[in-house]
């Protein structure tokens, strides 16, 4: 069956698209659901397609020359990943993880070039995603060598609580299950100190965690231990 065009028809990457241009962008596009815990694509796998996610998260994870998995990010709703076209890799630099149960739209790599010339706006904002997501590198780079800790791992949680929050009657809760162990792998840091900070936070009445459940309950105070200046 056809895809509906208003899949695509509010988002940023498709703005400006008459109706028969969608449609000839959603006659290539496949639909496909990836349970909670599978893999989307690999680190290093061949770079045969690129994905808008239509609902659910999705983490990216990079794996290191040692075996160490490093959480880089996470995908929201109505984003591209997937995009090594964009920087012309022919495979993957991470992998891509259904945090949730996801649903997602793929296109072939060998469509990118076609899509820059006849969508408008979907290259400038394929590579507005790409200087965002390497910008958002790079400050964690400079987090990794210059903040302590639990600055890091504040930040981390701040920063999630920002991306995909969802506002509840007891503050901010992150909208997708993420464990201490997820946390740690953002941050360098590790289950034990993760473990030992949150549990510092609950009783300062800072954050509210349950089983893969964080809310931020007093999002300022947070903020402050994130920038080293409780108490100042």
């Amino acid at each position: 069956m056809p895809l509906d065009k208003s899949l695509i028809s509010g988002l940023p990457a498709f703005a400006g698209l008459s109706g028969a241009d969608m449609d000839a962008v959603l006659s290539l596009a496949r639909s496909s659901r990836f349970p909670k815990g599978s893999e989307v694509f690999s680190q290093d796998e061949e770079a045969g397609s690129f994905f808008l996610l239509l609902s659910g998260h999705i983490r990216v994870v990079r794996t290191t020359p040692g075996g160490e998995q490093v959480i880089a990010r996470y995908i929201n709703e109505g984003e591209l990943f997937g995009i090594a076209a964009a920087m012309g890799r022919p495979t993957y630099p991470a992998s891509a993880v259904a945090a949730v149960d996801c649903v997602a739209l793929s296109w072939p790599s060998a469509a990118w070039q076609d899509f820059q010339s006849r969508v408008p706006g979907f290259g400038a904002n394929a590579y507005r995603t790409i200087g965002a997501r390497l910008q958002d590198t790079q400050s964690r780079v400079m987090e990794m060598s210059t903040r302590q800790v639990e600055q890091r791992v504040a930040g981390a949680v701040m920063r999630l609580a920002q991306q995909s929050g969802r506002k509840t009657e007891h503050g901010v809760e992150i909208d997708f299950p993420i464990s201490r162990q997820d946390i740690a792998e953002m941050t360098g840091s590790t289950l034990h100190t993760v473990s030992r900070l949150m549990s510092a936070w609950e009783e300062e009445g800072i954050v509210r965690s349950g089983r893969q459940k964080v809310t931020v309950t007093d999002p300022h105070a947070l903020m402050l231990v994130a920038e080293n200046r409780r108490g100042k």
